[in-house]
């Protein structure tokens, strides 16, 4: 359901757009805030349906190498983990959810695309720096035990809405599939960060 709206939405935004592509050598700079569902998937690509609502902040620079072609790198506060899972302290096992927040640092090719470039597919690595860890059953800080970066791709589609000469609003769908494990020594089974989410900003 939430899918189909987030598909609507972008095409009603796409239909109010005007011509305003990009040349070589130009930069946009831009900000913007997004909604983030976080969960694992594990080394038999078993998913936990349990995510962990969060959100996400950052600041991105995007240079254009023609009108179709751009590198796009950011600079994003997330709030990944996930619900349901379960800790051991020594005082035997719980029901938590997993809090852990990272900076996030993607580079990602940007292709242009539709008559007026006013689309947007991105993909390429990203690293992500663990800033704080915790679980809430016990209240347990538990960045010690976990690696303390995560690498993964991230992908996604977007639309932008030129709102002035030079300031456009945009809305994006993006997905961040890591590569691996976030448990620091794990001998068990593999856990990888798996991010949807929703982001909204302006560039200039």
């Amino acid at each position: 359901m939430m899918s189909k709206f987030f598909t609507t939405l972008l095409i009603v935004l796409s239909l109010c757009t005007t011509v305003f592509s990009q040349t070589k050598g130009e930069t946009e700079f831009g900000f913007h805030v997004g909604y983030n569902a976080a969960t694992v998937t594990s080394d038999d690509n078993i998913t936990n349906s349990k995510y962990r609502s969060g959100f996400n902040a950052g600041v991105s620079v995007d240079y254009f190498f023609s009108d179709r072609w751009s590198i796009k790198g950011e600079l994003t506060y997330d709030q990944k983990g996930w619900n349901n899972g379960y800790f051991d302290s020594g005082s035997g096992p719980v029901t938590t959810n997993y809090h852990l927040d990272y900076l996030t640092i993607p580079v990602m090719a940007n292709w242009h695309f539709g008559r007026t470039r006013n689309w947007y597919l991105n993909f390429g690595p990203y690293v992500g720096i663990l800033l704080s860890a915790s679980e809430t059953a016990r209240d347990t800080d538990i960045k010690s035990i976990l690696s303390s970066t995560d690498f993964g791709l991230d992908a996604g589609i977007g639309v932008k809405i030129p709102v002035s000469e030079k300031t456009k609003f945009f809305i994006e769908l993006n997905g961040q599939s890591g590569f691996t494990d976030l448990v620091k020594d794990n001998t068990g089974m593999t856990i990888r960060s798996s991010t949807s989410n929703i982001n909204i900003g302006f560039n200039f």
